[in-house]
């Protein structure tokens, strides 16, 4: 997706509201898909625009919290896209509705690992709430003319006061907080203690000091790494694949000290859906078929939910985006998994104030 038409469409996200119309459709199919920027493109569901004619109508949204009060106040829409530490608050909130996987294709050659995940994509009871798509990595970005492979071991590097202004994160809470417990040392977010929460704060408040801005989507990151205008980012797999191809002095670090973060996206289907169920689930399939794994790690860098799709793209690939070796790459990773409830309205709160220089 290029870098202008992202900017288009994030522009055209409105304020929330109730009744507010909240983003620009794009299309104009029946089915109504709220998601992150970029994923309308059309090469990552093939299959339902060859059966209908037309693409879905897009809405988006910039993160999950923002999502999640967008439709508390009122948007309705078919499908939406969350990552794994929202959907059970998702599902509590009695916002989804289970999913019928026999009507999904390929539902079984799912991710094993990514399915076993507590919580997350099936309950105890059996009923199945979300259907991974994608999967990635936010990690250590450096631009490799001011910056050397020695000084970028360690996550601490962000709050190395030699890179005062010259540091981006995202503006988004899970990210920040991911980075904050790997350098304190801690791998299960979910059994944070108080005295973790209070360590892993003051950390992202040393990283507020060198932070010339927080980004928001991957234009942003984007332009600053290539404008010089950062030297360090806590970034995902699509933005190092994007610059190295156009050919920006960048690297990315899956092998610091502390670790990465391995985050994981997908499909869920809402309770109050407008009501176009044989297209939502045509969907669900489209995203999930096989033939989309190759896109997927050659165009933006990261997993595909589908394993054996996964399984068969070529093993130089699967080497050069780091998927060669699975047990190797989940070894020292943070799963940004599912956290009660209280600590992530915490975090949520917490880093506010660290953004706004309290």
């Amino acid at each position: 997706m290029n870098s202008m038409l992202r900017r288009i469409v994030l522009a055209a996200a409105c304020t929330i509201g109730a009744g507010a119309v909240y983003a620009l459709p794009e299309s104009g199919g029946d089915l109504v898909v709220f998601d992150w920027s970029g994923y309308e493109d059309p090469l990552l569901h093939p299959a339902y625009a060859a059966k209908y004619g037309t693409e879905p109508t897009f809405a988006f949204f910039g993160d999950e919290d923002e999502a999640f009060q967008k439709m508390r106040a009122g948007f309705k829409t078919d499908i939406a896209h969350p990552c794994s530490q929202s959907v059970v608050k998702w599902r509590e909130a009695g916002m989804l509705q289970p999913l019928d996987t026999s009507r999904i294709t390929g539902w079984k050659d799912l991710n094993a690992g990514i399915m076993a995940m507590k919580d997350l994509a099936t309950t105890a009871d059996g009923k199945a709430w979300f259907m991974p798509f994608d999967w990635g990595n936010t990690s250590l970005l450096y631009r490799t003319d001011t910056v050397s492979p020695e000084q970028a071991q360690s996550l601490r590097i962000f709050a190395d006061p030699k890179f005062k202004g010259r540091v981006t994160i995202g503006d988004n809470v899970d990210d920040a907080y991911a980075l904050a417990s790997l350098v304190i040392g801690l791998k299960d977010w979910t059994r944070m203690t108080d005295a973790q929460f209070k360590e892993a704060s003051a950390f992202l408040r040393d990283v507020h000091k060198n932070i010339r801005f927080y980004w928001t989507d991957d234009t942003d990151i984007n332009q600053a790494f290539s404008g010089n205008e950062v030297d360090l980012a806590w970034g995902w797999n699509e933005t190092f694949v994007t610059l190295k191809g156009q050919g920006v002095p960048i690297a990315m670090n899956r092998d610091t000290k502390e670790g990465i973060s391995t985050w994981v996206c997908g499909y869920v289907l809402m309770k109050d859906a407008p009501g176009h169920l044989d297209q939502a689930y045509d969907f669900l399939s489209s995203v999930n078929a096989p033939g989309v794994s190759d896109y997927m790690v050659k165009t933006f860098g990261y997993g595909h939910g589908n394993g054996a799709g996964m399984a068969a793209i070529d093993s130089k690939i699967l080497t050069e985006r780091g998927f060669d070796n699975l047990d190797r790459f989940l070894d020292k990773t943070l799963f940004q998994q599912p956290v009660a409830p209280e600590l992530k309205q915490r975090m949520i709160d917490e880093f506010e104030k660290i953004k706004a220089g309290y």
